[in-house]
C-alpha cells in the first residue's frame, strides 16, 4: 500500500501549520497564566501604610542671615546657575552653599572620551 499526501496544495498546508502554531501559543499563554495564579513564591500583598509627609529639608530659623555661597575660582557663574537650577528642579528648596569640582582630571566621562578618541585612530 502506497502512502500519498492528503493534499499538495501549499495554501492548505500553510493554514494547517499556522493553526497548529497559534493553538500551541494560546495553550502556552494559558499555562503561564495558570502558573502565575498558582505561584506559591508570590509575596502576599501588604496592607498599605499611610506615610506622613515630612519635609525633606530641615527648616532653619530666620534669625541669622544666610551665608554667602562659596565659589571656587575657575567655575563660570553660568555653570553655578545651571547646577542651582537642576537642584531646584529636583525639589531641593534650600540654598546651595558651595559647589566644588571633585576629581576633575580623573572622571569616568573623561576616561571614556580618551578611550574612544584613541580607539578611532
Amino acid at each position: 500500500m502506497e502512502h500519498s499526501p492528503v493534499t499538495t496544495n501549499p495554501l492548505i498546508i500553510m493554514l494547517i501549520n499556522m493553526t497548529v502554531v497559534f493553538i500551541v501559543l494560546v495553550a502556552l499563554i494559558y499555562l503561564i497564566k495558570l502558573i502565575h495564579f498558582l505561584d506559591p513564591t508570590k509575596e502576599k500583598p501588604k496592607p498599605e501604610q499611610v506615610e506622613v509627609d515630612e519635609p525633606l529639608v530641615a527648616v532653619k530659623s530666620t534669625s541669622a542671615p544666610p551665608p554667602e555661597p562659596v565659589v571656587e575660582e575657575g567655575i563660570n557663574p553660568e555653570v553655578i546657575a545651571a547646577i542651582s537650577a537642576a537642584i531646584a528642579a529636583y525639589g531641593f528648596s534650600g540654598q546651595v552653599k558651595a559647589v566644588h569640582i571633585l576629581n576633575h582630571e580623573g572622571t569616568p566621562w573623561r576616561a571614556s572620551a580618551k578611550f574612544n578618541t584613541l580607539q578611532r585612530k
